[in-house]
């Protein structure tokens, strides 16, 4: 219940910065060119807050934080004769430029956040792994990838941590590249390693793309120690404990938690009892036990009612600058973070990345709770990136979105004169419709990320 009090408490925080900094940036700039702003709410539905202010602009905070608005004044909109007086400031008689500038200004004042967050995190000092790598499966066991070997660049990139491992990699991953791994191994000694991920299968989510990889930092390596066992499980049945830890499956070696469920695959079958070799007390057991068949989302597995121990990793690297060097490195990042971005745009879009990788608002809200509590550092990394998906989103060519209204402006500029209003609000239906339709895959692409 706490992680869910936490999840909304922080989903409204984040929400709440960067939805006033969008609108903000409409309203400043629309005050700016001469417009007069009749409203600026944050979230929808009924007023929790409201008041004016000497320029008759009301102030709102609303019920229902999923979004915000700056209302302006437009003359299509005013009821009844008020005269050329009572039309000073409306929105649609400013020259176009102006307009544009309003549409663009959230995004951009989206864009200046992420890089103010960004600078503040490298000031503050952003806590990370050091890139050594603890257990080998998959494409890096094929690779040669060793345990301790420290990864130095990644297609002549250098690389420093292993979050900037981690996010070329599942570029590569995504993009069904090859790429060229330099590492350092344990003794020192240099070596280029080959990933071959252009022979991962299509249509991985992202949890399975890291799993294809097959690279962890050696701070999640996790000892094949039990620490639970479920109650009426085969493991319970056949005698095993918590504290055992298991050292071979069928005879496999088992060094790694992770490769017990894949030991089990291997051997498990119908009436089939496993041979399970387990430390306990500084004896070696040898324990029959017989797993149980699921088939639940339509995977088949088989499980012994056995959780690992806890890990607790410990952070062993820090990227901080002082307030002057943050700001070549807080651009860097931003300008990489954008590219990354627009790289995931046009992978959903050219189907190189499964659909499944759209998050919807209960996602934003768990990973809002999970930065939260790994210090403020690692938060404004999250508000930054969150930052720029929302500009970004803002300035795709729907209705109803920024990018919507610059389209608009863009072929009035070329035609000479505004769409007729009749195919500007065809657009608003047609924008709505896909906008529902994303937040709707969102939404489903969440509920089964719980389910399973």
């Amino acid at each position: 219940m706490n992680e869910f009090f936490g999840s909304v408490w922080w989903l409204i925080v984040t929400l709440g910065l960067l939805i006033t900094f969008h609108e903000y940036g409409h309203f400043v700039v629309a005050r700016r060119c001469g417009v007069r702003v009749l409203k600026f709410s944050i979230g929808f539905g009924p007023a929790l807050w409201s008041r004016f202010d000497r320029h008759g602009t009301q102030f709102v905070i609303a019920a229902i934080p999923l979004g915000g608005y700056v209302k302006m004044l437009d003359e299509r909109e005013v009821e009844g004769a008020v005269g050329p007086e009572g039309l000073k400031g409306a929105h649609n008689r400013q020259p176009v430029g102006n307009r544009i500038a309003i549409a663009a200004a959230g995004p951009a004042f989206n864009l200046i956040f992420a890089f103010f967050a960004f600078w503040l995190m490298f000031v503050v000092g952003k806590p990370d792994y050091q890139p050594v790598v603890g257990n080998v499966q998959q494409a890096a066991a094929q690779a040669g990838f060793a345990k301790g070997d420290r990864i130095l660049a990644i297609d002549g990139t250098p690389v420093s941590t292993w979050t900037d491992a981690s996010m070329r990699l599942l570029q590569g991953a995504m993009d069904r590249q090859d790429l060229a791994v330099t590492v350092a191994d344990a003794a020192g000694t240099e070596h280029r390693r080959t990933l071959t991920l252009s022979r991962l299968p299509q249509g991985l989510a992202e949890s399975e793309l890291y799993r294809e990889i097959g690279l962890t930092p050696r701070q999640f390596d996790a000892e094949p120690v039990i620490g639970r066992v479920v109650e009426d499980g085969g493991a319970a049945r056949a005698g095993l404990r918590a504290g055992d830890r298991i050292v071979a499956v069928n005879g496999d070696a088992i060094t790694d938690w992770r490769e017990v469920p894949d030991a089990i695959a291997r051997h498990a079958g119908p009436d089939k009892p496993l041979r399970i070799t387990v430390e306990r007390g500084g004896r070696r057991l040898e324990v029959p036990a017989t797993p149980t068949r699921s088939d639940a989302g339509g995977t088949t597995r088989w499980l012994l009612g056995i959780e690992a121990k806890a890990i607790d990793p410990k952070y062993d690297a820090m990227l901080r600058y002082n307030p002057l060097t943050a700001v070549p490195r807080a651009l860097s990042e931003t300008w990489q973070r954008t590219r990354e971005t627009l790289g995931m745009l046009a992978r959903l879009v050219t189907g190189q990345a499964s659909l499944k990788n759209i998050s919807g608002v209960i996602t934003i809200a768990q990973v809002a709770n999970d930065s939260a509590q790994l210090g403020l550092a690692w938060f404004l990394n999250f508000l930054a990136i969150i930052s720029l998906s929302l500009a970004i989103l803002n300035l795709l060519p729907i209705p109803v979105l920024d990018g919507g209204h610059l389209l608009y402006y863009l072929i009035e500029l070329v035609k000479g004169s505004p769409l007729s209003e009749r195919a500007q609000v065809a657009g608003q239906y047609v924008g709505l419709a896909l906008l529902m339709a994303l937040m709707g895959l969102a939404f489903y692409n969440d509920i089964l990320r719980i389910a399973s």
